[in-house]
């Protein structure tokens, strides 16, 4: 058995005295593991940086075997991770939740495209905020969790969209929450519109995804909490507003 495909470094672990365990996210073949041979060596370890982009040959006996790949690198995204903190922690989420809740050799092309795009902006922190806002509501509909957003859960009228039901994910307006209002989620207009949006806009916003992405994402992969990564992420974009 064996395929070539494009792929992103998710994690690498090291197997053995001079091999690697590596997590890739490939544009055909989903998330897949494999065995990288002589992954200390001066030529392959600085190519194994999360979020590099690699040229990817794998092969196996059997299917379902672990395999082996044979990388080649297409483009290291490690300068612009390196270029300040925010890029920094922003490689380090997308990383994490692609390898925490992305299913085994299950292609997602869609999400691959817009997570290559995502990384592909990384260092230019005018614009990333944004962009990994949209990124992580693409997340949340590929894994079945997407919100609508684009009339009242209630009325069915797009007027006045301000809440977010916590429960369904729907958009509920001013007046149809009534008493309830103060367990709904905030609608900023970011999630409602594209073009640009304020840095504390996007971070109301990323509140309202991050709700999804703990009490309905990750519930449904057994419980397991949200990686850390995120979070950090989100510290470190909060110091600078």
């Amino acid at each position: 058995m064996e395929w070539r495909d494009h792929g992103i470094l998710l994690t690498s672990r090291r197997h053995g005295e001079t091999s690697a365990i590596i997590d890739v996210f490939t544009r055909a073949h989903g998330r897949h593991s494999g065995v990288v041979r002589g992954a200390t060596s001066r030529k392959i370890a600085p190519i194994l940086q999360p979020g590099a982009q690699l040229d990817l040959l794998w092969r196996a006996r059997l299917e379902d075997h672990i395999g082996a790949f044979t990388v080649e690198p297409v483009r290291s995204r490690a300068a612009a991770a390196l270029s300040g903190r925010l890029a920094l922690a922003g490689l380090n989420a997308v990383t994490a939740l692609l390898a925490f809740c992305l299913p085994d050799r299950e292609a997602h092309r869609d999400l691959y495209q817009r997570t290559e795009q995502l990384l592909d902006l990384l260092g230019q922190n005018d614009i990333w905020p944004l962009a990994y806002l949209r990124w992580e509501l693409a997340l949340l509909e590929e894994m079945g969790f997407g919100l609508d957003l684009a009339t009242c859960a209630v009325t069915g009228s797009t007027e006045d969209l301000v809440f977010v039901s916590p429960k369904s994910g729907r958009a509920v307006s001013r007046g149809a929450a009534g008493a309830w209002a103060n367990r709904m989620l905030a609608l900023p207009p970011v999630l409602r519109r594209e073009g640009t949006a304020p840095d504390p806009e996007v971070a109301e916003a990323l509140a309202t995804t991050g709700y999804f992405l703990e009490h309905r994402l990750a519930p449904s992969l057994g419980h397991r909490p949200l990686p850390d990564a995120r979070a950090r992420f989100l510290e470190v974009f909060s110091r600078m507003l």
